[in-house]
C-alpha cells in the first residue's frame, strides 16, 4: 500500500483509541454526577462544581490527543 495512506490510517486510529478514553470518561463522570445528586440533592451544589472541573481535565486530555493526531498527520 502507499505510505501516505498507511500514515494516515495510523492517524486516525490513534486519534480514535486516544478520544476512546476521554469519551467514556465524560460519560462515567456524568452518569456518576446524576447519580449522586439524584441520592443527595442538597449536595448538587458541590458535586455539579466537582464534575465540572474533572470535566474540564478529561476534556484536556481529549484536545491533547487532538493535537498530537495534527502533528503526526503534518510532519510524519
Amino acid at each position: 500500500m502507499d505510505p501516505e495512506v498507511m500514515k494516515m490510517l495510523a492517524v486516525g486510529l490513534s486519534a480514535g483509541f486516544g478520544m476512546l478514553g476521554p469519551a467514556l470518561g465524560l460519560g462515567l463522570i456524568g452518569f456518576s454526577a446524576l447519580t449522586g445528586i439524584s441520592r443527595n440533592p442538597e449536595a448538587a451544589g458541590a458535586i455539579q462544581t466537582n464534575m465540572i472541573l474533572i470535566g474540564a481535565f478529561a476534556e484536556a486530555i481529549g484536545i491533547y490527543v487532538l493535537i498530537i493526531a495534527i502533528i503526526l498527520a503534518m510532519v510524519a
